[in-house]
């Protein structure tokens, strides 16, 4: 096996209060911006750069005799102030395009009317490559409202729920639930972080990106889960070590393959970010942050989180066993309200007592 580092004695826990620190700034910094633009536009439309499969809006369906390139079709969109424009090949048919432009407004009667102001925009910027019926031909126009978008919103939202649900349950059931809370509250970190930036910046969310969250939630679980097993494995070889003593080895055993493997998926989704065009943009985008954030978390946030919540489980069962196994004595056994002297006095006169008899 290659291994990049040999002997790494780093202490990843004694840094655990600023990665925590670091990682709550930046889901601050996504949740303010989103709140912000939540509060400027009252309609919600802005706290997210919502793309057509969740806002709304007009599909355009083009085929031409002359296919151009999806930019050249995108430099025509941009001058008629439709630069939000995505552009989609079809995969089975070189010579058509689907040309989709999301909705601006929220109204029912406003987004038929955006709808076809979106078709006659489409068909005024294509022109700049040659006439209707000479250079490409409209073969469809449809919509996509906005009752269907909020559907596919939410099914979104149940989607990314239901895989940290299993995913809870997974590795409670693989590990301990200590180990399945800490994995599942990192995995949230990541898609917070991952979709702050996407406020921020306000970069497109479409179902693409969806996917890549997904794709996100499932790396960064094997990642974590690889940290979590040798750490089960080493508290087995190594019952006299501390909890604090046997995470910070474990996370130095596993950083090779953590470089080598994270750092490979880092270097081809980057390729993709600079390569993939506009189509892929937002993919690539929420995966390149989704991995940088999920290596970082599984190292910063989860296994902390995991020693930290031991910690306290194990002291609260020392606190109970050491109350269990107090001896009793008949000071003990005295009401509570009764002072010590006279409970005394109580055991000696008992004692006397069964002297007499004797």
């Amino acid at each position: 096996m290659i291994q990049v580092f040999t002997s790494v004695n780093f202490d990843w826990l004694a840094w655990r209060k600023i990665f925590i620190g670091v990682s709550v700034l930046l889901m601050f910094a996504g949740l303010g911006s989103a709140l912000f633009r939540q509060w400027k536009h009252p309609n919600g439309t802005e706290a997210f750069n919502l793309g057509v499969d969740f806002k709304g809006g007009t599909v355009v369906t083009a085929r031409f005799k002359q296919p151009p390139t999806a930019e050249a079709i995108r430099e025509v969109l941009a001058k008629q102030s439709a630069n939000d424009a995505i552009i989609q090949p079809v995969t089975d048919k070189p010579d058509t395009f689907l040309i989709k432009l999301p909705l601006k407004g929220t109204g029912d009667g406003e987004s038929q009317a955006e709808v076809e102001a979106g078709a006659r925009r489409v068909r005024q910027a294509l022109n700049a490559l040659g006439p209707e019926g000479d250079a490409y031909q409209v073969i469809g126009t449809d919509f996509v409202g906005a009752v269907a978008g909020a559907q596919l919103r939410n099914k979104a939202v149940a989607v990314t729920l239901a895989a940290l649900v299993g995913i809870l349950v997974y590795i409670a059931f693989r590990f301990e639930w200590t180990y399945g809370a800490a994995a599942v509250i990192a995995v949230f970190h990541d898609v917070l972080v991952t979709f702050g930036f996407f406020s921020i910046f306000q970069w497109e969310v479409s179902l693409t990106v969806i996917a890549a969250m997904l794709t996100l939630v499932g790396f960064s679980v094997n990642d974590t889960i690889v940290v979590f097993d040798r750490i089960r494995e080493n508290r087995r070889l190594h019952r006299r070590d501390s909890l604090y003593k046997i995470t910070n080895d474990s996370i130095n055993q596993t950083l090779s393959r953590t470089v080598i493997t994270n750092g490979l998926v880092f270097l081809s989704v980057f390729s993709m970010v600079l390569f993939g065009g506009e189509v892929l943009r937002g993919f690539s985008l929420a995966l390149l942050i989704g991995v940088t954030f999920g290596t970082y978390s599984s190292v910063a946030i989860a296994s902390p989180i995991m020693v930290w919540w031991e910690q306290r489980l194990e002291a609260a069962n020392r606190a109970a066993a050491a109350v269990t196994a107090r001896p009793s004595t008949a000071e003990d056994r005295a009401p509570r309200d009764m002072p010590k002297s006279e409970a005394s006095s109580q055991r000696i006169g008992k004692q006397s007592h069964r002297a007499g008899r004797a």
